[in-house]
Formats: C-alpha cells, structure tokens, sequence
C-alpha cells in the first residue's frame, strides 16, 4: 500500500509539473505571437507569427542535415561527399576503392585527367620523391622530399589539440607544417616536425609595441631547429586585399600571449604589411629576414594577374640572382579561412587552374624556374588534386582543408563562431575533448603518406618513375564541348627570354 501510494503522490507531481510546463508554453507562444504580429522589421513574422520562426530554424539545419539526406555525392561546396569520403578513408588507412564505376562527371568542363602510358613503370622502378633544396643563398639551406604539405593554420584558428595532431602527424609522415600568421606556439613544436614559420601582416609574434618587425623576437623564433623556412604572407586565397580576423571569442589569455595582442578583442591583421608597398621593399624584407635568420624566405601571395612577378624577376635580375625568394607559394582564390566576408571569398583573385601555369611561365620565362621554387595551395585534397598540381610544374602542393577533414572536419561551417562541433577550430574545452590526439595524429600521418602513394601510382600509370617526372604532357583538360586537350596545348611551355649577359638560375 506505501508503494502505492508514492506512485500515486510521483504520478500526481509529474502531472502538476507538466500542466504548469502546458501553462507556460501556451504563455510564451502567446507572448511571442503578439510580438511577432505587432512588430515592422519582418514581413514573414508579421504574418505568420510563431510558425515563419521555424523557417530560420529549418535554414540553419539544413547546413546540417544536407550533406546527409539531400544532396548526391557530387553536388556540395565547398567539398562534395565524395571528396570528404575520400580523405576520411585515406586518414583512417581503410580500403579506398569502389565499385561499379565512378560517380564523377568525366565529361564535365574543367575536369582533368591523367594520359597513361602503353607500358607503365613496373614496380622496381619506382623511387622515392627527390629531395628538392630550398634557399641555395641562405645560410641553412632547406632540403625536403615530400610534396605534399600541412597549409599555413594559424594556432588560434585551431585548437591546441588539433595543431598538436597535425604536428606529430607530420613529424611521423616526414612532411612539414606551416604556422599561419599567428605566431608559434608551442603545440607546433611538439610533435617535433619541421616547421614553416609565416609572418602575416599583423606580424603576430615577432612584432614591436606598435605593430613592426621585431629583430630579436624573430631570430628568437628561427633559433629553433625545427623552424626550416620563413614565409612572408602578403595575402590569402580566400581573402585577397584584406587582412586576417581572428574572433575575440578565440582570443584567450595563452594566444594573446603568443601573438602579442589584447585579451578577448577581435584581431584584424592590415589588408598589407606596412613596410611593404612594392616589389622593391618586398625583395629588400625577403633579404633583410634571411640574412637575420639565415634561413630561406619567400612569399605567399594568391595573384589577379603575374605582371608584376615579371617586374619582380627583371629587378632580381639587376640585383642578382641571390637576390630572389626562395620560393613563392601561389594560393587559389579557392582557398578556405575561418572568416572572411563572401564578397571577397567569392569575387576576387585567380582560381588556382589559372594562376599556377600563369607563375611557373614567367618564372621560365625570366630563367629563374630553377632558383625559386614553387608551392601552390588552394582546394587540393584528394591524389588527383595534387597530381595536376605536379604536372602544371609545381614542386611542392599544401593542404590546410584536408588535413582538417583528416582531423574529423564535418565541414559544419563552424569555422568563424567558436562552436566547431569536432573540437578543430574552437577554444571552447569543452568541444575540444571531442579530438583526442593519439588518434587525429595517426589520421594526419596515414592521410599525407596515402595521397602522396597514390599520386605514386598515377606517376607510374603515365609512365614516370616518380611524381615530380610528371609534366603538362601528361595531364588533359576537358573543354566545354565535352572533349579533352592536353594540358600542354591549354598552358604552353614558354622559351626563355634571351639576355645580353648569361643567368645562372
């Protein structure tokens, strides 16, 4: 009977609780639909009011839910299911092939593939990637062998967790990893791999009081032996002409620390470094860092045209060939950022396609192909991707998005709000958990070891003994009748300019 009866007193309390909830939704609704009827800066919910809010409910879902139930394989930007699945597979060191045939479009404009040859390279004559040396002039040149590479992500855009996986990933991988403007913490030197140490406009982490360039900070940051290159960033695929954003919501007491900015405030770097204003101050900085650090410098820049690169080549020619960067890394207008207005990320700068064979060109061009080498970032993140990029002429490909996707990206668009639901581009520790290191940092290992093998058999289906063998002759470009041309007929080797006195590149 006792036990009956605090049933009855539980099943009375639970109703009471529930008609009081009843009363106080009917309430809320109540109150919201004489707000929504009687106010003038929305037409749908003065209309409609309480039901037209399931309209922005259902719209900011939708991010969600579309990429699972409603769109095809192919259909979604800015990477498609297909291409996710493949880098999800690639990291997790699973079986990557399929079945029945390809989903792909082979027919459609732009696509490019690959010329194999009547008698592939057998398997004993497959070697190893050369090592390439970077910075012949400086006084720690840089030899590197792998071509894939970790794209410039600023600690602060990501997690302590995620840039602690991609550094020992790629210590384990052989590849290296490049700092993004945001200074270096001290998560990019823990996995131990070589670093990229970019400085943006803002210079984060080697700048004065007041925003310049500080001597002793930088060569603070180069003693490192890790720290392999410097990178001088003058703009970005995503958002050329301006300058990077970093929330206030992301900036905690440990990155205002390392960037040397204000707790909690919003950080937006100047849309140019101020030191900066031509091709002339750009090659006096470059000389000016590797003559302080001793290693090789170069730029990041993405290009709305390559004019001014000639300009560049024909005063490093008057100054002499030392003079010249050491490499020059080409971002696509294509390339991913935390933050940047649409207008920008949309309208402005050259895709990659265009850009890449327009630099290596001139760089043939001006005799000076030899000295300054080129890496190319924007939007490659499957084998294909990476293997265009060879053949156009690059030497080095990075990928900042798909060794986001080899950390567990759910390609949320999350990025800009501090609420990344894998834990990769927040602060919040509570997110972070979700990305466990020991884990992610395999990922990122089997990721760049799996592209950079299978590129290895593209490389050996065309008949080349290595990726870095593979040129324009080797790759075609679907037109917009549906047939294709070879990359070569699209993108023509050009002679070198001829010069009174003999360059030695």
């Amino acid at each position: 009977m006792e036990f009956a009866h605090w049933l009855v007193v539980v099943i009375e309390t639970f109703a009471a609780l529930f008609l009081l909830l009843l009363v106080i939704v009917v309430a809320v609704i109540a109150v919201v639909w004489v707000i929504d009827r009687n106010q003038e800066a929305n037409s749908v919910l003065r209309n409609f009011p309480v039901i037209g809010h399931f309209r922005y409910w259902f719209l900011h879902l939708g991010e969600f839910f579309r990429q699972y139930l409603y769109s095809s394989d192919r259909e979604e930007m800015p990477f498609n299911r297909a291409q996710r699945t493949w880098v999800y597979r690639a990291a997790k060191n699973v079986d990557n092939t399929n079945a029945f045939g390809s989903s792909r479009d082979l027919r459609g404009e732009g696509v490019p593939f690959f010329v194999n040859a009547p008698f592939p390279s057998l398997g004993e004559h497959v070697v190893e990637p050369r090592p390439i040396t970077i910075g012949p002039y400086a006084r720690e040149p840089y030899s590197h062998s792998a071509f894939f590479n970790i794209s410039a992500m600023s600690f602060g855009a990501l997690s302590a967790p995620a840039v602690r996986a991609l550094s020992i990933g790629a210590a384990k991988a052989g590849i290296w990893m490049d700092t993004g403007e945001g200074g270096l913490a001290p998560y990019h030197l823990e996995g131990g791999c070589d670093i990229v140490f970019e400085i943006g406009t803002a210079k984060y982490g080697v700048r004065t009081m007041d925003g310049k360039l500080d001597d002793e900070k930088l060569k603070a940051v180069c003693a490192h032996k890790q720290v392999k290159m410097v990178s001088i960033k003058l703009g970005q695929g995503a958002k050329p002409g301006m300058g990077g954003l970093l929330p206030g919501a992301k900036v905690t007491p440990e990155i205002a620390a390392i960037r040397g900015i204000a707790v909690g405030e919003d950080s937006q770097s100047p849309n140019r470094h101020t030191d900066i204003g031509n091709i002339y101050e750009l090659l006096d900085a470059i000389k000016h860092i590797r003559d302080l650090t001793g290693k090789p410098t170069g730029f990041k820049a993405v290009f709305g045209d390559v004019e001014w690169i000639a300009e560049l080549c024909e005063e490093i020619h008057r100054r002499g060939v030392e003079s010249a960067p050491d490499f020059i890394i080409v971002d696509g207008s294509e390339g991913g950022t935390g933050a940047a207005p649409q207008t920008l990320m949309e309208g402005v700068g050259l895709p990659l396609h265009e850009s890449l064979p327009a630099l290596i060109n001139v760089l043939i061009e001006q005799a000076l192909r030899e000295r300054i080498k080129v890496i190319c970032s924007g939007k490659c993140v499957t084998a294909y991707d990476v293997a265009w990029a060879l053949s156009v002429g690059a030497d080095f490909v990075n990928s900042a998005r798909g060794f986001m996707l080899a950390l567990g990206c759910i390609q949320s668009l999350q990025c800009n709000r501090n609420t990344c639901p894998t834990g990769i581009t927040t602060q919040n520790p509570k997110l972070q958990r979700g990305l466990v290191v020991t884990d992610k940092s395999e990922r990122v290992y089997h990721y760049a070891r799996n592209v950079m093998q299978e590129v290895g058999i593209i490389a050996h289906s065309c008949g080349v003994e290595e990726p870095r063998q593979l040129d324009r002759t080797h790759c075609r470009i679907v037109g917009d009748d549906g047939l294709s041309v070879p990359l070569v007929k699209l993108f023509p080797y050009p002679q070198v300019k001829m010069r009174d006195t003999e360059v030695v590149g």
